[in-house]
């Protein structure tokens, strides 16, 4: 396999499967793939962070995506959900969480956790529709994200038209990701 340069390193695409992140190589105690988890802790944390600024700010866009009050799943459990209902990829939870940051830096937005479960079923069906074989539609995807159709349908449409429908990742992108989450990981064992 060719490397690819990151960040001026040579990197191999075997990278992921460094940070147990890939399908097979290393499941977390729920038997979901580490890389889930580490989807969901660094999701929980900027949530975290941004209600903290938000609260001080006291000011908080609405949008499509944020739904009246704060689902009782947490990120964890709602992405353990979505995996084992969707059939998906790991590949499209790491696409999705490219995607959910793409989507973010170009509103100017910031998860909350009034958005955080809507953006999360959004991007994962969307990254679904874009790299697996096979998926399931609109109505199933709402129903695992508890959810209307209509509801469903009209976030995917305002989740493409602002990435401009530009949906293809680079295998340099996906590397890029997957060191991140796992230098989080790293960086938290280190003060843990």
């Amino acid at each position: 396999m060719e490397n690819l340069v990151l960040n001026g390193m040579a990197a191999e695409p075997e990278t992921c499967m460094g940070f147990s992140l890939s399908d097979e190589s290393s499941r977390g105690v729920s038997g979901i793939p580490q890389v889930l988890l580490l989807i969901a802790s660094a999701i929980e944390k900027s949530i975290l962070k941004n209600e903290k600024l938000s609260n001080a700010s006291g000011k908080d866009a609405f949008t499509i995506f944020h739904g009246s009050r704060s689902p009782t799943l947490s990120i964890k459990q709602y992405i353990e959900r979505i995996f084992k209902f969707s059939g998906c990829s790991t590949s499209c939870f790491v696409v999705a969480y490219i995607y959910i940051s793409k989507f973010l830096r170009l509103t100017g937005g910031h998860l909350t956790s009034l958005n955080a479960h809507r953006l999360l079923i959004t991007s994962i069906m969307v990254a679904a529709k874009f790299l697996d074989d096979e998926c399931y539609d609109n109505a199933y995807y709402a129903r695992i994200g508890g959810i209307s159709t209509g509801e469903m349908n009209r976030m995917e449409m305002r989740f493409l038209f602002n990435l401009d429908f530009r949906l293809q990742v680079t295998a340099e992108a996906f590397l890029n990701c997957c060191v991140k989450l796992g230098n989080e990981v790293e960086g938290e064992s280190k003060t843990g």
